[in-house]
């Protein structure tokens, strides 16, 4: 991205631009790197500093002063570049970029030479701060610059003299099996700062790791060294459901990772969730995600079962499932597959492939959905557990 100056400076260069570099330095005491920012791009010239040199030293050109422009800013950015070294110190990255803030008086004053003088289509003071500051940073890591999509993002504030750091969020797919019941999908926040982050939860916006959310969290914050997890689920369960089969599929955006390139097994497993699959992607469609799910359902009736009350379940499958959310708003779900199986005179198993998103315990009961279990077998029904074990993504 910077390279070396490769063009050599010669007198036939600068005679065009002599006279006005002496009139503008015999009114303003510039640096080096400002004087040749003046002229550079209208010669070609990569080098600022080897430029403005090079003019100073025709003119016979000598100061003691600060720069008018940067206050010798650009003079003096080894310091900047070794804060920068150890601010990112803790941190793989591959690519980078850095920004600046600088006090409305520098830019000002850049302004104000740049108009007086007519000087048109020349980096500005900002530009070559940052310019210089990226040559010499990329350099001393042997990274890049990239302004798309860098690994780590640098601001330097030259008002207060503070750098902040962002990294890049790392976004991760996988799926996970649950393997115990009673361990709900979501973690609760945090109870000092509702999620935020703070000291006291060491800034991940959760204190315990309890859920399938907490414990997708801490293996992350484990590999990466993150800092918070944002999660998208592909459906959900019940606290009390088991996820088996071939798992539940999520997305994973983490939160400023120091660790990039991390190796990530097939499998993590402990006795209570197993997660598979993990890798990072580009990104999380924005578009809506299709899926099917095999569910098993225990289901309890108020008065006993004949062998014909069961038979009319077979009907789900031609007929869609409408689901009453709001006054005027519906919502609408296909069955694929049925399967059931008494287990007692007042139970029964019940095994269907459905599109995501039914709510299977109103499914049952007859809650604003029509057709519903609970009206096809003319008994009072409830749900106790429902377990997934097959989801597949249709779209994806």
């Amino acid at each position: 991205m910077y390279s070396q100056q490769k063009v050599k400076i010669t007198n036939k260069h600068l005679d065009q631009y002599l006279l006005q570099a002496k009139k503008i330095l015999n009114e303003y005491d510039l640096c080096d790197y400002c004087t040749g920012r003046l002229f550079a791009k209208k010669m070609g010239l990569l080098s600022h500093q080897l430029l403005g040199k090079k003019i100073k030293n025709l003119l016979h050109y000598k100061s003691t002063k600060n720069c008018y422009i940067c206050k010798d800013i650009l003079s003096n950015l080894t310091t900047i570049v070794n804060r920068i070294l150890e601010k990112s110190s803790d941190y793989e990255f591959s690519t980078f970029v850095i920004g600046a803030i600088l006090r409305p008086s520098v830019t000002d004053r850049d302004d104000i030479i740049r108009s007086k003088f007519k000087l048109q289509g020349i980096d500005s003071v900002k530009t070559a701060i940052t310019q210089q500051l990226a040559k010499k940073f990329a350099k001393k890591t042997k990274t890049k610059v990239d302004f798309l999509c860098p690994d780590l993002t640098f601001t330097f504030n030259f008002k207060n003299d503070s750098c902040e750091l962002q990294a890049r969020t790392l976004i991760l797919s996988g799926r996970y099996i649950k393997k115990i019941r009673g361990m709900p999908q979501k973690q609760t926040p945090c109870t000092n700062c509702k999620g935020r982050g703070c000291l006291e939860c060491n800034y991940h916006g959760i204190s315990k790791f309890t859920s399938i959310e907490g414990k997708i969290s801490k293996l992350l914050f484990e590999k990466f060294n993150g800092t918070q997890t944002k999660i998208t689920w592909i459906g959900g369960e019940d606290k009390n459901s088991l996820v088996l089969g071939n798992g539940r599929p999520f997305f994973a955006k983490l939160l400023n990772p120091k660790k990039r390139k991390t190796r990530l097994e097939k499998k993590f497993a402990d006795d209570e969730i197993e997660i598979h699959n993990l890798k990072i992607i580009s990104k999380i469609p924005k578009e809506s995600i299709h899926f099917k799910s095999t569910i098993e359902l225990s289901i309890f009736t108020e008065k006993k079962l004949n062998s014909k009350d069961l038979t009319s379940l077979k009907n789900l499958i031609k007929t869609p499932i409408v689901i009453y959310e709001k006054p005027n708003k519906r919502n609408q779900k296909s069955i694929y597959s049925v399967k059931f199986k008494k287990s007692s005179p007042k139970s029964f198993l019940f095994w269907i492939t459905a599109d995501g998103g039914l709510p299977i315990k109103r499914f049952v009961e007859g809650n604003n959905i029509q057709p519903n279990i609970a009206e096809l077998i003319g008994h009072k029904c409830e749900c106790k557990e429902f377990d997934f074990h097959k989801i597949d993504l249709i779209n994806f």
